[in-house]
Parts: structure tokens; sequence; C-alpha cells
């Protein structure tokens, strides 16, 4: 009796499985840091990528590399402790292109501005999780909608790769055309997506960031990389800390709604794709078939949106090359701590990133935008009321250099087709709603 009652007396759990989830019954530590460093390897092309883009805004590209970092960390970290699963964030791409490209470039607004819209999508994100609203806003957008905006994004981020890397140039005639691929930064360009495919189809851990210094490494006898250093303390974030607009008439305008609007859609389905799909494919579900633990990662995603805006980046989002880790083994918040190690380290190699030039990110830009072109093929093709809309959001994207155009035009289009068809079953409220706001937007601004 005495050896029963013993037996039913529960074990106290470790700090291990207090603070990130880990079973030491079913994981291995060994596994779960060898998880945490390949997802970094994976990811951490952002260190470089993310301050090239937003720098093109007037942003401090040095201070830029720090806040990538930290915002990283930040959120990773919640992830981690809060959310006890093993995914990584880090500013996401499209969102900075986004951010860049189409707000403070094509709009015309301050960075400022920019961030101040990042702000306000976390804080509503924030509120969205905890009141469950966003599935039902998930369910109103149309599948094909979805999937066409990630394909959509994916080409805009490869022309934005392109044109930094000197490949496509600008034409009077043409729009477009191609750059001088036999010497300079287009030459380099070809060369570095030749190194990073190879490095790609060898499934090499860390693929794309040793594509990235190698390219730049190529460059420095080229005379287009210059390097200062390699290890040095973490340039400050000061230039773009807190930095917001404080001007109320910009704020309250249709321009931050829309730009609102599409950052947390952005994001949303972004989150909702990786979580979804990394769980799902690690059999991390629970007994209804759904994710453990979605709503704290939610709130991971959303808290690392807000910190990341008041550090000064874009939007951070969950990193669809948490998989990678997760395909080594990686199941709980242990190898997102990993990650958040790797990070804290990487912030000792500014002058590496920050010397990073456009032809060596080139490479990179355009094999993610062949990653995030892959949900084109859940597109019914044959369907015409659902591929018309997202063929239009997919190809205005990189022909209107604005996300948005895509998102807001697809959308029209959905509500329109279908309402004149016949098929208004489909198009719920808040579609039309959407549509309706979208248009005025293009009739009085």
């Amino acid at each position: 009796m005495e050896e029963a009652q013993t037996k039913q007396v529960p074990q106290k759990k470790g700090w291990l499985t207090k603070l990130f989830g880990f079973d030491p019954s079913t994981m291995k530590v060994s596994t779960e840091i060898l998880a945490g460093i390949t997802t970094f390897l994976a990811m951490s092309y952002i260190l470089a990528v993310n301050p090239s883009i937003l720098s093109a805004t007037g942003m401090d590209k040095n201070a830029l590399f720090t806040t990538t970092a930290v915002s990283a960390i930040v959120a990773t970290l919640v992830m981690a402790i809060y959310a006890k699963l093993p995914f990584a964030l880090a500013p996401g791409m499209g969102l900075n292109a986004f951010f860049c490209y189409t707000v403070c470039l094509g709009m015309g607004y301050p960075w400022q501005f920019a961030l101040t819209a990042v702000l306000i999508e976390g804080i509503i994100f924030i509120i969205l999780t905890l009141t469950n609203v966003r599935t039902a806003i998930v369910n109103a957008i149309p599948l094909s909608m979805r999937k066409a905006i990630g394909a959509g994004i994916g080409l805009f981020i490869a022309l934005i790769g392109l044109k930094s890397g000197g490949v496509v140039v600008a034409n009077e005639a043409t729009l477009v055309d191609l750059g001088v691929l036999t010497s300079g930064p287009g030459l380099l360009s070809v060369i570095g997506l030749v190194i990073t495919g190879i490095l790609v189809i060898l499934n090499i851990p860390g693929a794309l960031l040793i594509g990235i210094i190698s390219t730049a490494v190529i460059g420095i006898p080229m005379g287009i990389t210059q390097f200062h250093g390699v290890v040095d303390v973490p340039p400050s974030m000061s230039p773009i800390f807190f930095k917001f607009d404080t001007d109320m008439s910009q704020i309250f305008s249709l321009d931050m709604l829309v730009v609102v609007f599409t950052f947390l859609f952005v994001d949303m389905f972004d989150t909702i794709g990786t979580v979804v799909g990394v769980t799902t494919k690690a059999g991390m579900m629970d007994k209804n078939g759904n994710p453990i633990r979605m709503n704290q990662a939610f709130m991971a995603d959303a808290v690392g949106t807000v910190t990341g805006a008041m550090l000064g980046t874009s939007t951070v989002t969950t990193y669809v090359e948490s998989a990678s880790g997760v395909a080594q083994g990686g199941r709980s918040g242990l190898t997102a701590f990993s990650v958040v190690c790797c990070m804290v380290l990487a912030l000792f190699f500014a002058p590496v990133f920050t010397a990073i030039p456009g032809s060596a990110v080139c490479p990179t830009l355009v094999i993610v935008g062949l990653f995030m072109l892959s949900p084109i093929k859940d597109i019914p093709l044959d369907d015409y009321a659902e591929s018309i809309p997202a063929y239009l959001t997919v190809i205005l994207m990189p022909m209107t250099y604005s996300i948005s155009n895509g998102i807001m035009i697809g959308l029209i289009s959905y509500v329109l087709l279908n309402l004149c068809s016949g098929r208004h079953k489909k198009v719920g409220w808040f579609m039309t709603v959407l549509a309706i706001l979208f248009v005025l937007k293009y009739i009085f601004l």
C-alpha cells in the first residue's frame, strides 16, 4: 500500500519544464538547443536584410541592426516563456517592404508615420487576441485571397531584391529593363544568386545567411563591399527609438486606417499560416485538431509588434523558418530561447551585418520571394470568381509597387465579381464594408 501511495505522488516539475514547457520524458536538451541554432541560421538573414530595406526611408542603418536584433530577442523570449513554443520572431519580410516602399516612398509619409501605424496595429492585435475577434476576421476573408496575398508579397520582395542588386533598372520607354550583369553590382548579384541557389538546393543549414556573407566577401575585391571591422558593441538605437508621429491630423486620417489595416491583415494571416502549418506538421495539436497554445503564440506576436514599434522597426511576426528547427526535433520554448541566445551573440557583429551591400541581399530576397510564392498552388484557378481577384492581388503588388494596392483592388474585385455574378452568399458584410471603404479611398484620396 505504501508503495502504491508513493507512486501516486506527482513528481515536482523541473525549472526547464516550468519555464519553457520542456518535457524530459519526450525531449532532450541537446536536441532543443540544436533546433534553436538551426532556426537562427535559417532566419538570421533578417539581420542584414531588414536594415538594408528600412534604411531606404532615411532611418539610421546601424540603429536598425540593433533594433532588428533586440525586437527579435524580446518577442522570441515571450514566445519561449509565455507560449512555450519552438517558434522564433523578428521583423517580417513583406511587412518591412510595405513599410518602406508603400507607406514611406510610395505614399510619401515619413517613417515616423509608419512606426505609429505599426504601434496601433500591435495594440489592436493584442485586443483582438484577448477578445477572440481575430477568429471572426480570419473566417471572413476568403481562403483564395489569403493565399494570393502571400504569393503577391513574394513577387514584390523579389522585385525589390532585383532592383537593389542592379539586375532590374528603370527604363522610360518600357518602365523596367535588365541592368548590366557583366560588371559591378549586377554581376555580384548574379554570382550571389548562383551561390545561394546551390546552397538552398543542397539544403545547407543557414544557406541564406551563408549566401549573404559569401556574396559580400566576393564584393570586397570588386570594390562594392566596404567592411569596417567584425566585432563591436551594438550601435545605439536612439536615432529611431520611440520616434512616433505626433500629427493628429495624420493619425486620424483614412490613409492611416488603410495602412494599419494592411499591417494587421498581413500580420494576422502570416502568423496564422506559420503557426498552423508548423504545428500541424510537427503533430503539436490538441484533441480538437487545433494548434496548442495558439492564443499565446498570437500574444507573443502582438507584444513583439508593439515592442518593435517602440524600438523603431516594422511589424514583428512569427517566422516560417521556425519549421527548420521543429524538423530538427524542437518542441518546447527551450528551442526559442536558444534562438534568443544566438541573437544576443549576433548583436556584437554589427559591423559585418551593416556593411552588407544591396547586391549581397538581392539573392536572398529573390529566394525568399520564391518561398512565399508556394501558396499560389492552392488557389482554385478554374473557379474564376476566386482566381480573378486572387490574380489581380498577386500581379498588382509588384506592378504598382504597393502591397496595399494589391490587397485593396483584390478585395474590391472579389466583392464586385461575386455580387454581380449572383454569388452574394460568398460575400459577407465584413468584406462588403471593406470594399466600400477602399473604393472611397481611391475616389477621395
